[in-house]
């Protein structure tokens, strides 16, 4: 047979993972990469943590699975901490960050039915956004590369440019449920939403009845600094995707809602199989353990700076190479005067692990449990690879 076993959809690296510990990863012969991927903002709290670790062996031991047809002691209680931190009055757990923003879309669209206008099922989303591989989330987005060849995509999106508030409001009329955006994009580039643009979606969200759907897939569960990226902002949604970090490299992910957005999700409108199991939910307790007080966040916010301000510092050195940084806390972008995606590889080589993202930009999404001396040794690294780094000529 031609075809891998493993279905050839990634364009898989000579990087082969077998063990890590903290912020690094050991291949299968003993290489050693210092891990500033954190399996794209997953592995929140590095690799092998003690809490985490010792949570989810107990679990096992315990309890890893039950059907939702039974009550969920697990996720009651998980559930109850989520709506304690945030602004949500329900959660739904998903198995990723695809359903739940999958179950996000339904919440928004629900709603209007519930209320008497099922005609108000679409939704505004933005340019460049990344929102999961899923036939729905692929739908929400204008990026070819995930929609070539699924066609027929599904109907009730409408996309318009990100951080356009004029055509944002521009584009609603009387179908429209509600707007999806990423407060920060990730895949898009590391883009941060301006303060005018999330607090104007807000405004015309409540003059119009409509839903604010936040993805925080990838910059929510303290990334940024905050627990949720749109605390920054100072406003709250009506319904929110999490995922990525909120299990610390288990799956799981969750949708937020309010008692109003979710007015609609009664009996019967939706389900998971696996969603919320106690396993999962042993890991997202553990997870919010570390990561929900003012302690560790004022630590990402502390380490943000300091690994900003240490790539600023570096820019110049290089500046054939590198253009400036942007994002918050600890998910931030080098945006790059080359092909990140190039530089990135080349990175692997010299046992760095970033993620290339659009615009050129090269991702920096270390664990949250980074020190000084990491971010140290990470720049350090970077430098001296970006001095030896022979800028590919274009064909």
């Amino acid at each position: 047979m031609a075809i891998t076993p493993l279905m050839p959809v990634y364009p898989r690296c000579e990087v082969r993972p077998v063990r890590g510990e903290g912020v690094y990863l050991y291949g299968e012969n003993g290489e050693q990469y210092l891990d500033f991927a954190s399996g794209i903002a997953v592995n929140l709290l590095g690799h092998g943590h003690p809490h985490l670790t010792k949570a989810i062996q107990d679990q096992a031991a315990t309890l890893m699975h039950v059907s939702n047809l039974y009550g969920s002691p697990q996720g009651e209680k998980f559930a109850q901490r989520l709506v304690d931190l945030t602004f949500a009055d329900t959660v739904f757990f998903t198995n990723s960050g695809a359903e739940a923003v999958d179950c996000a879309i339904k919440t928004a669209r629900r709603y209007h039915h519930a209320k008497g206008a099922p005609e108000k099922h679409n939704l505004i989303t933005f340019s460049n956004a990344f929102h999961g591989r899923t036939m729905a989330t692929i739908s929400a987005t204008n990026q070819e590369k995930l929609r070539d060849g699924f066609a027929p995509l599904l109907p009730g999106f409408t996309v318009v440019e990100f951080d356009n508030l004029d055509a944002a409001k521009a584009a609603i009329d009387g179908n429209t449920a509600g707007f999806l955006v990423e407060p920060i994009q990730g895949e898009g580039g590391i883009r941060p939403a301006s303060q005018a643009f999330m607090t104007g979606l807000r405004a015309l969200c409540d003059e119009h009845d409509l839903m604010l759907v936040l993805d925080e897939v990838q910059c929510g569960v303290a990334r940024t600094g905050a627990l949720y990226a749109h605390e920054h902002y100072g406003i709250t949604p009506d319904i929110l995707a999490s995922a990525k970090g909120i299990g610390g490299g288990f799956p799981l992910g969750a949708c937020l809602a309010t008692e109003k957005a979710a007015s609609g999700m009664v009996i019967g409108t939706h389900g998971s199989t696996y969603g919320g199991n106690p396993f999962a939910m042993a890991a997202g307790q553990a997870v919010f353990d570390v990561v929900a007080n003012d302690e560790f966040l004022a630590h990402v916010r502390m380490m943000g700076d300091r690994l900003r301000s240490a790539l600023e510092q570096m820019i110049p050195n290089h500046d054939h190479l590198f253009d400036s940084v942007r994002g918050m806390g600890l998910m931030l972008g080098v945006k790059m005067k080359t092909d990140s995606r190039a530089f990135v590889g080349y990175l692997r080589t010299r046992g760095i692990l970033t993620v290339a993202a659009g615009d050129n930009v090269v991702r920096v999404l270390p664990p949250l449990t980074i020190e000084e001396a990491h971010i140290a040794e990470f720049v350090e690294r970077l430098s001296a690879a970006a001095a030896d780094y022979d800028v590919p000529v274009a064909a």
